[in-house]
């Protein structure tokens, strides 16, 4: 019970004390507010405004009831108590993901396992696997092996492609980009002469001198008549791959995760987890529309998402946001910039004066917007360019004008390349952003290379966002593989806090932009607190004080103290959601 909580002043890590009597500073509870668990001998990193550090940690339910010494903590211990002596470990909060696709990526691999690529050379022997054990003439399809992640960074082309599989049209599909070979061009009806006359954005890369299709696609898979042959999941299939998703991350001390971009189906297995007690991390939900839709459609879209019964929080499940796409990837060549790509073998781009796409003109994307604001439901857009993110902040701005946005947090998810006058409007308005950290290890290289050191000075600029009070969440965007680093957008939240401290990207020998690092404390606040802030729970969860929930993990090294290259090896002991333990390393 919120009453019988007893806040205790925090004091820094010091030796226990073996006595248990009660500090006269300390009211003392009723029975009632005996804990049920204790934690002591430890070093509990709060992650409170003052980010203080204490000994000891009392839970009574699924709450904290006290934080302070370990004398303290002990004193609310009964004869029912459990009690952890922590032998100087630290604690930190339970870990939060901004960004992830729990629901697709726990059934990546459902059909077949599907190996590590590094180089073209994997991505073609793949292909030719599958040709080997597919029938003439059905569909290879390949998701989300991004070409800046490959230490030749580029497409596969056509050409490789059609000797991989002669007999077989091949979707190499990277997000809203495609590189496909002749065969699926030709059952597409994509040849020299086709053109996109849907009104939708898309851009078909053409040889210079012949004007035929290369191969490669610009959001234009909707064009791509693929049908998969692999096996399709039930219904209990997903649940347990959902479930067993949440208990991988439990392993590296997530307890929450932001789903951006649930569907009804997605929902409804979240819902069957949770009714049975095996939601196993606190999920955000936000809601995806299709922001080509007509607009009539839109708004009945985002009412029902006001109207659905788990947009009243319980706890674990709550519905709150809505997601579209504003414009392509940085990982494939579409993204929306304010100045061009510049010709590229890397992402094989011919124009010059091609600046990637943008799904939304301005107009509709403030009404988009103004939709979504006026449902309390909090907007964010997958917005990866500079160009993308402005045209955001000014949707936003003209929304702000007639109903103020600052309460409803809107989001831009991803936010990679951003300027000075875009991070000063977003502190203005109390935009926030969701982040992938890991990104700028496995692709600042490649960035680096195609746009130079003045065009990648912004970023992912976490000092600056830190610096001009930007509230930003550090999360992975995963959506394939099970295991937090062999995933292809890796979960590991220590692999994110490293990249933030670190600033090196794989497979180079500099770092980038070191003038935009952040400190530990930051990079901890990143995975906590501020994650909590982005869901709108910084008073539930985010940090370990008393009344708020009793989610936190033990450390097998101390983040606070530990060399800088060690913190992306930190491993988990224990992970607790609501005061029950929900992994242990075995």
């Amino acid at each position: 019970m919120l009453s019988l909580l007893v806040s205790l002043p925090l004091l820094a890590v010091a030796a226990a004390r073996t006595d248990v009597v009660p500090p006269p500073s300390i009211a003392l509870p009723d029975t009632g507010a005996q804990a049920d668990l204790v934690l002591h001998n430890g070093k509990i990193v709060t992650v409170d405004e003052r980010f203080q550090v204490a000994e000891g940690l009392a839970v009574k339910g699924d709450r904290i009831l006290a934080v302070g010494s370990s004398a303290e903590v002990l004193f609310l211990a009964g004869p029912a108590t459990r009690r952890v002596n922590l032998e100087g470990r630290t604690v930190l909060p339970g870990l939060i993901d901004s960004h992830s696709h729990p629901p697709d990526a726990a059934m990546y691999e459902f059909d077949h396992p599907v190996p590590d690529m590094q180089t073209v050379a994997d991505v073609l022997a793949y292909v030719k696997s599958r040709a080997d054990a597919l029938e003439d003439g059905q569909w290879i399809v390949i998701q989300q092996v991004f070409i800046t992640r490959l230490r030749e960074p580029r497409f596969p082309t056509r050409q490789e492609l059609d000797e991989a599989a002669p007999r077989n049209p091949v979707f190499f599909r990277t997000g809203p980009d495609a590189a496909v070979n002749s065969l699926a061009l030709e059952l597409s009806g994509i040849g020299k002469d086709f053109k996109i006359t849907d009104g939708q954005a898309g851009y078909i890369e053409r040889d210079p001198k012949t004007g035929e299709p290369t191969g490669i696609l610009r959001n234009c898979s909707r064009f791509v008549k693929h049908k998969s042959p692999a096996r399709t999941p039930t219904d209990a299939d997903r649940y347990q791959g959902l479930k067993a998703l949440m208990a991988a991350y439990n392993e590296v001390g997530i307890t929450g995760v932001t789903d951006r971009g649930a569907g009804d189906e997605r929902i409804a297995t979240y819902k069957q987890l949770m009714d049975k007690g095996e939601l196993t991390c606190r999920v955000f939900l936000t809601y995806y529309i299709d922001a080509q839709w007509p607009m009539e459609k839109i708004q009945a879209e985002v009412l029902k998402a006001a109207g659905h019964p788990l947009r009243r929080r319980n706890g674990m499940l709550w519905l709150r946001g809505i997601k579209f796409y504003l414009d392509g990837g940085m990982l494939t060549g579409s993204a929306y910039m304010r100045e061009p790509w510049g010709v590229s073998d890397i992402y094989s781009i011919t124009d010059p004066e091609y600046k990637g796409l943008l799904f939304v003109e301005p107009k509709r994307l403030a009404e988009i917007a103004r939709i979504i604001l006026a449902a309390g439901l909090q907007p964010t857009a997958h917005t990866v360019g500079d160009g993308a993110v402005h045209a955001l902040i000014d949707a936003y701005e003209t929304v702000n004008r007639d109903l103020p946005v600052r309460d409803l947090r809107p989001c831009i998810s991803h936010a990679n390349f951003t300027s000075v006058e875009a991070i000063h409007k977003m502190h203005a308005m109390g935009i926030v952003a969701d982040m992938q950290p890991a990104w700028l290890y496995l692709d600042g290289g490649t960035l680096l290379k195609q746009f130079g050191e003045r065009r990648t000075a912004y970023f992912q600029p976490y000092r600056t966002l830190f610096d001009r009070g930007v509230v930003v969440g550090g999360g992975s965007d995963h959506m394939q593989k099970l295991g937090s680093l062999r995933s292809i957008n890796p979960y590991n939240p220590f692999l994110g806090m490293w990249t933030t401290l670190a600033r090196q990207p794989r497979w180079t020998g500099q770092p980038l932009h070191t003038e935009q690092r952040i400190t530990r404390q930051e990079a901890i606040r990143l995975y906590t607190i501020n994650n909590a802030c982005l869901s709108f729970e910084e008073k539930e969860k985010g940090s370990l004080e008393p009344g708020k929930l009793a989610d936190f993990v033990i450390l097998d090294k101390d983040i606070l103290t530990c060399g800088e290259d060690e913190v992306k090896d930190i491993g988990v002991l224990e992970t607790w959601l609501g005061g029950k333990r929900v992994y242990e390393r075995r």
